[in-house]
């Protein structure tokens, strides 16, 4: 079995290459890094960082040096952090994992994407009312699938194995942003409605698949106007399916042609510079029918399905990947990200049996989550788990 550990560029650069990549080989004994190339915006504890405890990641910033000719003319292009100064993190880490015999993965974020979408505010989606989502990049928008394209064969200069692929699909209303409010309750209908995206490139491909897109979303505005105006309204049990006469079922439909498409083209373009790309599926089966995930689709599309197998226990991440087979994805073409952290494992037996149960159910790829954010610990863990 393959194993990594994701990680942040900021890591490398604060620790050193020697700290870094001895405590990868050393103490956690993992075959590669995968090293985020692209990030959202965070806050997060180190609790083992030399430099600081707390750091706050950019919105939407890159962690390599783009190359100034690729992106020559286009309004969506990467911009580097400024934490890495005049520094290229992944082409140290490309030479440093190359020495090491170790695989160097690119952690990527594509459309959750603050920095871009507040620059860019016509290739973020928009809600039925026309406002616009803009902590987002939506996926139907040419320009952001031209992005997205180009991003995969940057980080092929690096040597890249694989890319490892968060978010590349649409997002629903709930995701993160720093002081987000909801000081009625809006009920799980209304938050799935106002997460659902009608910009004009999205409406153009369901009518392209023959839906009535205008249709949808007047039915869309008619239902979320009767239940932001009344809590007994927001509170009723809803089938969407069944919305604008079964047209919402289907325009949701063609969101999800829409994901797997650009999966594919990204899988296509990875694989003509040697690399695989793996879909990184967050929510699990049966989650993500609103952010256009097809699971059986995008397992067609893509070279790998990778999802979280945070658990406390084995047979609880037994149940996990149980639910991807019954959707259609067998675990020989998964990966699995383990937590070895407390609140997940009290201690190397714990990940131990969890390894186990992956081999034994031929998953043939793992990564920890995340080497900065764990104790040095927990990277003993992971080293202990695997020798054993």
């Amino acid at each position: 079995m393959e194993s990594s550990v994701l990680a942040f560029a900021t890591d490398l650069l604060d620790e050193g290459a020697d700290t870094f990549f001895g405590n990868l080989t050393d103490r956690a004994g993992v075959g590669g890094v995968t090293l985020a190339s692209v990030y959202h915006e965070a806050r997060d504890v180190f609790p083992h960082n030399p430099h600081r405890v707390i750091r706050y990641l950019e919105p939407g910033a890159a962690y390599f040096r783009p190359d100034p000719a690729r992106w020559r003319g286009r309004r969506l292009a990467p911009v580097p952090s400024s934490a890495i100064g005049d520094r290229d993190p992944f082409a140290e880490a490309a030479v440093e994992a190359r020495h090491r015999g170790l695989k160097l993965h690119a952690w990527t974020v594509f459309c959750h994407n603050d920095r871009l979408g507040f620059a860019h505010p016509d290739c973020a989606p928009a809600n039925a009312f026309g406002d616009r989502h803009l902590t987002e990049l939506c996926p139907a928008n040419p320009e952001v699938r031209e992005y997205a394209l180009t991003l995969v064969a940057e980080l092929a200069r690096y040597g890249v194995d694989a890319i490892r692929a968060e978010s590349l699909h649409f997002h629903g209303l709930r995701h993160g942003y720093h002081h987000e409010r909801y000081f009625e309750e809006l009920g799980p209908t209304a938050e799935a409605l106002l997460g659902v995206c009608f910009c004009p490139h999205c409406r153009a491909a369901a009518t392209r698949a023959g839906v009535p897109a205008e249709q949808v979303a007047e039915a869309v505005r008619t239902e979320l106007r009767r239940r932001l105006a009344d809590q007994d309204a927001a509170a009723e049990p809803a089938d969407l399916s069944a919305l604008a006469d079964g047209a919402f079922a289907a325009y949701v439909d063609a969101s999800a042609t829409t994901v797997t498409s650009l999966a594919a083209e990204l899988t296509e373009q990875a694989r003509l510079h040697g690399m695989r790309l793996s879909f990184m599926d967050g929510g699990g089966p049966g989650k993500g029918w609103l952010s256009g995930i097809d699971l059986p689709a995008l397992a067609r599309a893509t070279d790998q399905i990778e999802t979280l197998g945070y658990a406390k226990t084995p047979e609880a991440v037994r149940e996990k990947l149980a639910a991807f087979a019954l959707h259609g994805v067998r675990p020989e073409r998964m990966a699995v990200i383990l937590r070895p952290m407390a609140s997940d494992c009290d201690g190397p037996e714990n990940l131990a049996a969890k390894l186990a149960t992956l081999r034994e159910l031929g998953v043939p790829e793992v990564e920890f989550y995340n080497y900065g954010l764990m104790r040095l610990s927990s990277l003993d863990r992971i080293g202990a788990a695997l020798g054993g």
